[in-house]
């Protein structure tokens, strides 16, 4: 049996919502990533700080996911969970390419 199966009702309400209290959990240090990302890309210009929160961004944007899905008792590892991280990183690169050329 899978783990689907073997799950009753409330343990899977249970699990749910333990899924959404971790991945609301990472919504404060994201927005925190944000913010410092922003003012080390445009206010500052530290490619050091940049790519700190930038990977601290990540970190939290794929913790939520994998938290949520955990608490759906779906599969972490999705790719569509990294495709989805490419357009966030051409953007970035985009941005910081002034700096790494110069």
């Amino acid at each position: 049996m899978t783990l689907v199966q073997e799950l009753t009702g409330q343990e899977r309400f249970v699990r749910a919502c333990v899924g959404v209290v971790a991945a609301s959990a990472l919504a404060y240090p994201l927005v925190l990533a944000s913010v410092r990302l922003l003012v080390a890309q445009l206010l500052v210009v530290d490619v050091a700080a940049v790519v700190v929160w930038l990977c601290v961004g990540i970190a939290c944007s794929v913790g939520a996911v994998a938290a949520l899905r955990w608490g759906a008792v779906r599969r972490v590892r999705s790719p569509w969970l990294l495709a989805g991280l490419l357009p966030p990183a051409a953007f970035e690169l985009w941005v910081l390419w002034p700096l790494l050329t110069a």
